[in-house]
């Protein structure tokens, strides 16, 4: 592969998958615009990877050159924005704000959550200092002085990588249950709304859960929307029900520190027959098969994967036929379809700018799928669903009330997912 490995999910893009992230947060306060606007520019120059925009090089490659014009501070009108256009001064990356929100948007192509994070971290430590003076900054923070590191630029070398035979595979084969209802949304995302609700669970009750159940949040979680999906999704003779659970396999191929999104997904198979199981019995089967499919050869072979299509995209002799090859090998489209999914990146050290985050959601594609984010005193999950019937909502929130698990449940909001504006052949 010889190109920068952040274009090649653009050419993925072709208005069929958004490819695109807004992290949403509410603070305690109204944000003052100004501000915000200077905590912008401060941090974005610490991110030189981030600030960029796409060009077209001689052999209808995208390229990523340095942006020099400010990054986008901008007011949320409950549009989607258009990323790499002039609306965001040709960035990938911009910033939206109303009354007590921010949302922070974003290629996928870019980074993913953990990368992402990198820049939301800078940027509200920015805003924080300016508004309430000297905090005690997360662990992690990149600060605005600081220097861009080997750890965070590190591409492995797949070549280097051991290559040996996992012990297990996952051969549960896909579960289509779901699918009638994403076939339009695939075809494309952006011919109508699509929604989430914002559900708080307090921390330490979920916590103390998770203990009684001998579970994690991502496999009490997967176990609950099975169960949703038991009685929201018709059953049928010869089908199963599976949901996926994203897994960052970064530290498998040696880039713990590297801004870019390496995730790869577990996949738990449930069968109808398993739908008045305990809460507890079904995380278990969740812990099993995290235990089975977490294996660095399977990390190893989902990134030697991702370079093989990568190299292929290269060897294409136009954008049209780039396009056309990234699409029919895309290494997402290929994965295992699932009816419900389930991402959770860990709980994240945000230092004493804590106190003044009330909330903190992922916004992203996909339906049936949880987002789920941790702050010091609550859960932040993002109920994500493709139309405005809540039934799935409802159900789920019928196992937190059988489960004794005190929650909060939003009002409905549109994602406003953002596009992205490319360069033509």
């Amino acid at each position: 592969m010889s190109k920068n490995p952040d274009i090649y999910l653009l050419y993925e893009y072709m208005e069929k998958i958004s490819f695109t992230v807004r992290f949403k947060v509410l603070l305690d306060a109204p944000i003052d615009a100004d501000m915000l606007n200077q905590a912008a520019q401060e941090a974005i120059k610490r991110f030189p990877y981030f600030s960029v925009k796409v060009g077209l090089d001689k052999g209808q490659n995208y390229t990523l050159t340095h942006n020099v014009r400010p990054i986008a501070v901008l007011p949320e009108k409950d549009e989607r924005l258009t990323l790499g256009s002039d609306q965001v001064n040709r960035h990938l990356f911009a910033i939206t704000y109303r009354d007590d929100c921010i949302w922070f948007n974003f290629s996928h192509s870019v980074c993913g959550a953990f990368g992402g994070l990198f820049w939301v971290k800078t940027t509200l430590y920015q805003y924080m200092l300016k508004k309430y003076g000297q905090l005690v900054p997360p662990k992690d923070i990149k600060l605005p002085d600081s220097c861009v590191t080997d750890g965070e630029l590190a591409f492995p070398d797949s070549d280097a990588l051991p290559k040996n035979e996992p012990i297990y595979r996952y051969d549960g084969g896909d579960s289509n249950l779901a699918l009638l209802r994403t076939i339009k949304y695939l075809v494309n995302p952006f011919v109508k709304d699509c929604y989430y609700y914002q559900i708080e669970i307090p921390y330490k009750e979920f916590m103390d859960y998770a203990a009684r159940v001998d579970g994690s949040p991502n496999t009490i979680l997967a176990a609950m929307m099975y169960k949703m999906s038991t009685r929201y999704l018709k059953e049928k003779k010869d089908t199963h029900l599976s949901v996926r659970i994203a897994a960052d396999y970064r530290s498998d191929i040696g880039a713990d520190e590297s801004y870019r999104d390496f995730v790869r997904f577990i996949h738990i198979r449930y069968e109808w027959d398993m739908k008045d199981e305990s809460i507890e019995k079904l995380n278990m089967r969740a812990r099993g098969a995290i235990i089975k499919q977490n294996q660095t050869e399977l990390s190893v072979e989902r990134f030697i994967e991702i370079e093989n299509s990568r190299e292929g995209i290269d060897a294409q002799p136009d954008l049209k036929s780039k396009k056309k090859y990234a699409a029919k090998n895309s290494t997402f489209r290929s994965d295992p379809r699932d009816n419900c999914t389930v991402s959770y990146v860990g709980k994240t050290d945000w230092g004493e700018l804590d106190q003044h985050i009330k909330g903190f959601y992922t916004i992203t594609d996909g339906d049936l799928f949880c987002e789920v984010n941790a702050l010091s005193d609550k859960f932040c999950i993002t109920f994500q669903l493709i139309d405005k019937k809540r039934e799935p909502l409802d159900l789920f929130c019928e196992i937190l009330d059988k489960e004794k698990l005190p929650y909060t449940v939003s009002e409905r909001f549109v994602r406003n997912l953002p596009k992205i504006e490319l360069p033509q052949a």
